[in-house]
């Protein structure tokens, strides 16, 4: 295994090798350091922006859109189309690189390059759908020809965290694009190569170069200064910081869409199939090691089948393999960094010191690398502990009895968040799935029928977010609706020798009439 884990790292620093350059930022300045969760070992450097950098990004990015916004949606969609292929020709590079940053396993990488493989897909063919411009009723039939354009708004900020590097770093900036806007890209610091591999590989595609601009730093640096200069801004990450962005934005009057935190439950039900809710449970509670903004942290098991179902998932984590490396039935990889880590065992250790029983899991793992920890599961957890109403976004999860099915819905409901939900039933998942206060359901499954709907919008209520991604929703949010109304024969107005009140006669009647027409729909 560490022979093959140290293969990977080779060929991730290798593939890290070079893209810096592609980072907007003058010579000789500070560089920040990448390391690798699943040895500590170094990545690579990128330079750490400053401000006029950032400014200078945004700059270039807006000169290329005026061009881009001028040339037909075909033709942009042709280049997300020749991405779509070169991010196939290039999965094993992808695979490898976005393990070496982020320390996940295998198939965790691979959902990620799945899911922007499918949202290339859907967009570059959807796009001229979503954006023609549509008729709509004029202000008085056959006089008034009425039409809804979509603008791009301009330069779209795209703020995207470390643990999706890859999903959250380019599938926003694809329909963007699509809509005729340029893109500044900030990745999270600890994984910009991803993020960096995606630019190159868009550019090969036939994207113009100035178009798309990749700044690396901290955050709270350089962040603000994003924020300042753009047209519209893209944020996932953490409620708290989701917060102070939205407040930045507002102040700006710039739209903004996020997708922030969760606390999400899964439902299982009486008539539930146990096994099959078991092993689902066991992927959506431990799937990129917990380091998922949809995965299950609490899970509400119906009394008469809360044994059963217990047993068979205590018996699935405890199965679990974790490790570091490419091979395909490693199941759960490394956290991403020591504060990560720390956060996690901070909820275990605090459960257990207030009375938690421990079921799986519970320990870190220094055996297997610096930051890996055991999927764990843990029982009796109350409101007075941490791991209780806070997002642990690591590989924890509580498990609850519930008596019936209104217990169940009013404990997953009562949270700050409401990201994802999950409810396991062979015949009242849905109508029980649409008592829950998330933005997505997931019926039989923990998360990944909504996610990979991408037809349809997903995002939160609550504290969990803001906007929507995916589907109609998720392109047209960066446009502005413009509406052009063209006027024949009359105006709306008083004709040149006719009285305002013989025209307000003659409106008051006009406006009676068109009340009692059929309506359509």
């Amino acid at each position: 295994m560490e022979r093959r884990s140290a293969t990977v790292m080779d060929r991730g620093r290798g593939l890290a090798a070079g893209l810096e350059g592609l980072v907007v930022a003058a010579p000789g300045g500070p560089k920040q350091a990448s390391y690798a969760p699943f040895d500590g070992s170094l990545v690579g450097e990128v330079p750490v922006c400053s401000a006029s950098d950032v400014r200078a990004a945004v700059d270039t990015a807006r000169a290329a859109q005026r061009h881009w916004t001028s040339i037909s949606v075909a033709e942009r969609r042709a280049v997300i189309r020749r991405f779509r292929r070169l991010l196939l020709d290039r999965e094993q590079d992808v695979l490898d690189l976005v393990q070496a940053e982020s320390g996940k396993a295998r198939l965790s990488a691979f959902e990620e390059f799945a899911d922007v493989v499918l949202t290339a897909d859907y967009y570059e063919r959807t796009a001229e759908r979503h954006l023609r411009p549509r008729r709509r009723k004029g202000a008085a039939p056959v006089l008034t020809r009425t039409t809804e354009y979509r603008v791009p708004k301009g330069v779209v900020g795209v703020i995207s965290p470390w643990n999706y590097p890859l999903t959250l770093a380019v599938s926003d900036a694809l329909p963007a694009l699509l809509a005729g806007n340029g893109i500044v890209l900030k990745p999270d610091a600890q994984t910009p190569f991803t993020a960096l591999l995606m630019l190159r590989l868009l550019r090969e595609a036939g994207l113009p170069a100035d178009l798309f601009q990749v700044v690396t730093g901290p955050g709270p640096d350089i962040g603000p200064v994003l924020i300042d200069q753009v047209d519209f801004l893209m944020f996932t990450g953490s409620s708290k910081t989701g917060k102070t962005v939205a407040r930045q934005c507002g102040e700006r009057l710039i739209g903004f869409s996020a997708e922030l935190g969760g606390k999400n439950p899964m439902l299982v039900l009486a008539d539930a199939d146990v096994g099959k809710a078991a092993a689902g449970a066991v992927h959506a509670c431990f799937s990129n090691s917990g380091q998922l903004c949809v995965s299950i942290e609490r899970i509400y098991v119906h009394t008469d089948v809360y044994q059963p179902f217990l047993a068979a998932f205590t018996a699935g984590v405890r199965g679990i393999r974790v490790g570091p490396g490419p091979d395909w039935d490693i199941g759960m990889g490394s956290l991403i960094s020591a504060a990560q880590v720390e956060r996690v065992d901070r909820h275990v250790q605090d459960a257990l010191a207030k009375g938690a029983q421990l079921l799986a899991g519970g320990r870190r793992r220094p055996d297997l690398g610096p930051l890996f920890y055991e999927p764990t599961v843990l029982a009796g957890v109350t409101q007075d502990m941490l791991l209780a109403r806070e997002e642990t976004f690591g590989p924890v999860v509580a498990v609850y009895r519930a008596v019936d099915d209104d217990e169940a819905v009013a404990l997953a409901n009562d949270s700050d968040f409401g990201l994802n939900a999950s409810v396991w039933s062979a015949r009242r998942g849905e109508v029980v799935g649409r008592r829950l206060l998330t933005g997505t359901v997931n019926v039989n499954e923990g998360y990944a029928a909504t996610w990979a709907s991408h037809d349809a919008p997903i995002g939160g209520m609550k504290d969990s977010g803001a906007g929507r991604r995916h589907g109609r929703e998720g392109i047209l949010k960066y446009t502005e609706p413009q509406t052009v109304a063209v006027q024949h024969l009359l105006r709306v107005a008083p004709t040149p020798g006719m009285s305002n009140r013989t025209y307000a006669h003659i409106m008051k009647g006009a406006i009676t009439l068109m009340g009692r027409l059929p309506r359509t729909r």
